[in-house]
């Protein structure tokens, strides 16, 4: 597919493209790698470039990682006029609860039993979910699903009316309270000081939720990329994706260590045998 400006910006040659079944809901699945099981969700408005530099990153530190297509054009540079569009339909969408007062969105039952079929096919100890944006709270409501181990929350954005707010139900907030408790869960998080669609007051949420298994961690607004796409320049308009469009492929780099602590952080919950550096070779 191309995108809305007539430009594909990434084939994604180098995955397998999968229809999947949950519930009788299918959905375009891409998947590549091998080892544990990681579900990498999009931000918006889709499965960008960087999205999916970020899906390799993931897949070449030894895991397999599950991208589902859930708005937007696969592949596609991330344009104002069609990153709005996309906005708009997400946003009435019955798959998403965009807005306050809605509870968790719909579309994470499905994920959730993405994550029941990716263990099955990879094994390990559970699943890793990564969840971005618009995405970002998912990856913390899939972990309603026992099989999810190793949530990693990117500067959520809903609900996008209520800074304070954690886009989830009531049974899910204490289901997953249940999981810290019993299990163990832990919960890395990331935003940047300045995001105005993720700020403050919705980490001091999130903290309030889950105690000392939340782990929020905050960059500085002036370490972001200065020149992301220009969806991110004129919709967004503020520091927001740590570790897609605006994060800093240099050495040493804030973001660029965010990357690693993320992957440090999927080794450590999802190998059976402790931390490792063996599948970082490459980066």
């Amino acid at each position: 597919m191309t995108a809305s400006n007539g430009r594909l910006g990434d084939a994604i040659s180098d995955f397998s493209r999968r229809l999947v079944d949950v519930a009788e809901v299918v959905k375009t699945v891409h998947v590549a790698g091998s080892g544990p099981a990681v579900v990498l969700m999009p931000e918006m408005p889709g499965i960008s470039p960087d999205v999916l530099r970020l899906a390799r990153w993931v897949r070449d530190a030894g895991f397999t990682v599950y991208l589902p297509s859930l708005f937007g054009t696969d592949g596609a540079h991330p344009t104002v006029e069609g990153g709005q569009e996309v906005i708009r339909r997400a946003c009435v969408s019955a798959e998403f609860r965009a807005f306050a007062g809605g509870g968790t969105s719909p579309v994470v039952a499905w994920l959730r039993g993405l994550a029941r079929q990716a263990h099955a096919e990879c094994g390990g100890p559970g699943v890793g979910a990564i969840g971005l944006c618009f995405t970002g709270n998912f990856a913390l409501t899939m972990a309603v699903e026992p099989a999810v181990i190793a949530p990693v929350v990117n500067h959520p954005s809903l609900p996008l009316d209520d800074r304070a707010g954690l886009e989830m139900s009531e049974e899910d907030a204490h289901a997953v309270q249940e999981r810290v408790a019993r299990d163990g869960l832990k919960v890395l998080a990331y935003r940047f000081d300045n995001d105005r669609w993720c700020t403050g007051q919705r980490f001091a949420a999130y903290r309030a939720l889950l105690g000392d298994a939340f782990d929020g961690r905050v960059l500085p607004g002036g370490s972001a990329n200065t020149n992301p796409p220009p969806f991110f320049r004129e919709v967004v308009g503020s520091p927001h994706s740590v570790v897609t469009a605006h994060l800093v492929d240099e050495d040493g780099h804030p973001t660029l260590r965010a990357r690693d602590e993320i992957l440090d952080f999927l080794t450590e919950r999802l190998s059976r045998t402790g931390h490792s550096e063996a599948g970082r070779q490459g980066l």
